[in-house]
């Protein structure tokens, strides 16, 4: 079935089985993280490697790693977020580097800033780990303070040609794993708030620097949808699991359980944009995928249903932001 678009919306839809999947191989690709390498780690199924996204009504076009190279070629990407956003970039990197595999490339490191380059084509494909989009910073009386109204990190997104954000995960930690001592919002500080609403607020932050500083012309700008978790199996009617053992998705395109709340701020922030920011509606395909996760094959102790397995389910986010380029 040849793709088409008009009329289709890319994020509904089913997991097929195809055989031609994955779209590379993860002992071939040098930029996977030792965690999400799932199959280095002794994952022993495969099936979970071999779904593709199968849309209603159309076909997602499948990611053609030449015409990327000639789309993107001198143009900077930069994925900003947290280790989700990590997730995808590995997995566009390794994409690309299927296409390409012989092709010299240069590694750069600088502060929260991690860079894949491919000199002959110009193309650089950047992480800037920022968990919160909004400034997290330590001060010396204080500690850790998580200034919500305040986005100084910004000035490292000018100048790229499609950014790529993403945050949600580290707005609900807790406990011992709580990334700050105090908040920052309106000048006062304080402990702590309801996180959905100081989540809103950083996210409002964060669409008002997009609004002021993104000229849409030189800068496609995308969000990354909310990223499940399956840590209670409750939710697909299955008590007491996880997604440890899971080795299919869940069948037809429906999720028994419901969407994270921050889906809805995500949608009521984006509405309110004057800038164009296309939403990567991720979070059903991909809760659909309680297979998906490294799991206990992630190379330590903790189960992991919060990432996902390389090559996996991040490999179709980057064929749906394909998609979404070459159908603008």
């Amino acid at each position: 079935m040849q793709p088409q678009f008009d009329g289709c919306d890319f994020f509904k839809g089913t997991w097929v089985v195809d055989d031609s999947y994955p779209l590379y191989d993860s002992s071939i690709c040098p930029f996977i993280s030792p965690h999400v390498d799932c199959q280095k780690n002794g994952r022993p199924d495969k099936l979970y490697l071999k779904y593709r996204w199968q849309p209603h009504g159309c076909t997602l076009p499948r990611f053609n790693g030449e015409d990327f190279l000639k789309r993107f070629k001198g143009k900077k990407i930069m994925f900003v977020g947290d280790s989700l956003s990590e997730n995808q970039w590995q997995s566009l990197t390794c994409l690309v580097h299927a296409a390409i595999p012989q092709a010299q490339v240069n590694k750069s490191n600088k502060g929260n800033l991690q860079t894949i380059t491919w000199p002959e084509y110009g193309i650089s494909i950047t992480l800037c780990f920022n968990a919160f989009l909004v400034d997290l910073v330590h001060e010396k009386k204080l500690g850790r303070v998580l200034k919500i109204d305040s986005i100084e990190g910004g000035q490292l997104w000018k100048g790229v040609d499609t950014l790529v954000f993403n945050t949600w995960h580290w707005w609900l930690h807790n406990g011992s794993i709580q990334p700050w001592d105090y908040i920052q919002i309106g000048g006062k500080l304080i402990k702590d708030m309801d996180r959905l609403a100081a989540y809103k607020r950083g996210l409002t932050t964060w669409s008002k620097w997009v609004d002021f500083n993104i000229n849409p012309a030189m800068t496609n700008v995308f969000f990354q949808g909310i990223s499940p978790t399956h840590n209670l199996g409750e939710e697909w009617k299955e008590k007491l699991a996880t997604c440890k053992g899971q080795t299919e998705p869940i069948k037809g395109s429906t999720y028994p359980g419901a969407l994270p709340p921050a889906v809805g701020v995500v949608k009521e922030v984006l509405s309110k944009m004057s800038k164009v920011v296309s939403l990567l509606d991720i979070t059903i395909l991909s809760q659909l995928r309680k297979d998906g996760h490294p799991s206990i094959y992630n190379g330590g102790q903790i189960s992991d249903c919060s990432h996902w397995c390389l090559a996996g389910v991040p490999d179709t986010w980057n064929e749906l932001l394909y998609a979404i380029v070459i159908t603008q």
